[in-house]
């Protein structure tokens, strides 16, 4: 499976409170930068401070950011602590985001344009691929960037399957 070219418009994605929005109507203001995380694994626990600190230094800037969890509302809470109200979240139990986006591993960060074109992604964690979509991401937002590695980051691993 290769990375999507574009999100599909119609592609619905729902907060972990229940509210529903396509990704046409997700993207009308801002971009998308999302880390898709597995709560089932080892992998996605290992980034998820790493991942936390990405994603709350682009908060400020013209950009949502947040979470896509493999998981129902309940597991997502229980896995991301306080970040599940820190931040912006997206469940997706049955994968059909992370299918549509054409993720192959989990982690992943995802950067996704208002055209709906994905712009950016890295998958498992690989610190220079991470880097390089968040360099990204902040010279289009005029933003500063996280330091990657850092120190406390995990040594680079493959993730797991994206779909299970």
């Amino acid at each position: 499976m290769a990375v999507a070219p574009q999100v599909p418009a119609e592609l619905t994605l729902t907060t972990i409170g229940g509210s529903s929005a396509t990704a046409a109507q997700w993207v009308t203001t801002f971009h998308l930068a999302l880390v898709a995380i597995d709560p089932y694994t080892n992998e996605s626990s290992w980034l998820l401070e790493t991942a936390a600190r990405i994603l709350t230094t682009f908060r400020g800037a013209d950009c949502r950011t947040g979470w896509l969890v493999t998981a129902d509302a309940d597991d997502a809470r229980a896995f991301l602590g306080p970040w599940a109200d820190e931040l912006l979240t997206f469940v997706d139990p049955d994968r059909i985001a992370v299918k549509a986006l054409g993720l192959e591993r989990l982690p992943a960060l995802v950067h996704v344009r208002q055209d709906l074109a994905v712009v950016g992604v890295a998958e498992g964690w690989h610190p220079a691929e991470w880097e390089a979509v968040t360099d990204n991401l902040g010279r289009i937002m005029s933003w500063s960037r996280p330091v990657l590695p850092a120190a406390g980051d995990p040594t680079p691993f493959a993730g797991s399957p994206a779909l299970g």
